[in-house]
C-alpha cells in the first residue's frame, strides 16, 4: 500500500490494533503481522511510560522471535525487551541493543493513536497485509 498524500503519519495507511486503555503498561505484547521487505513478519506493540511502541518481533542476533512465552517479551523486571533464545536486551523506548548478542536495534514500526485507538502506519519498507 502506498501514501495517500503528503508525508505525515496521518496520511499513511493506518491499521487499528486496539484501545490504548486496554494496553497493559510494560505488560503482554500485542502481536500483529506486517509485510516487511517482501516477507510476512510478526510484530508487536507494547506500552512504555504511557506511550505505545512497536517493533518487528525479530532478534538482531539471529532472526528469531523474542517471546519467552506467547506475547511475553519484557524481562521479569519489566525494564528490558528480552530475546528468550539469546539473552539480548533492548530498550523498550527505542529498541536499541543494550546487552547480549545483538547487532544494532530492533526495527521500529510507527504507531499513532486516533480517538483512543492504537494503530500502525504502513510505509516503506512496511506494508499492511
Amino acid at each position: 500500500m502506498s501514501l495517500v498524500s503528503g508525508n505525515s503519519l496521518s496520511d499513511l495507511v493506518w491499521t487499528p490494533l486496539g484501545q490504548l486503555t486496554a494496553m497493559p503498561e510494560r505488560g503482554a505484547a500485542w502481536p500483529f503481522d506486517v509485510m516487511y521487505a517482501g516477507q510476512t513478519c510478526r510484530a508487536f506493540a507494547v506500552l512504555v511510560d504511557g506511550v505505545p511502541r512497536a517493533f518487528l518481533n525479530r532478534c538482531t542476533h539471529v532472526p528469531v522471535e523474542l517471546d519467552w512465552q506467547p506475547n511475553q517479551i519484557f524481562d521479569i523486571s519489566g525494564r528490558w525487551l528480552l530475546c528468550a533464545t539469546h539473552g539480548a536486551h533492548y530498550t523498550p523506548e527505542s529498541g536499541a541493543c543494550v546487552g547480549g548478542p545483538c547487532r544494532g536495534g530492533l526495527v521500529k514500526i510507527p504507531l499513532e493513536v486516533r480517538d483512543g485507538v492504537v494503530g500502525w502506519c504502513a510505509h516503506h519498507p512496511f506494508q499492511a497485509l
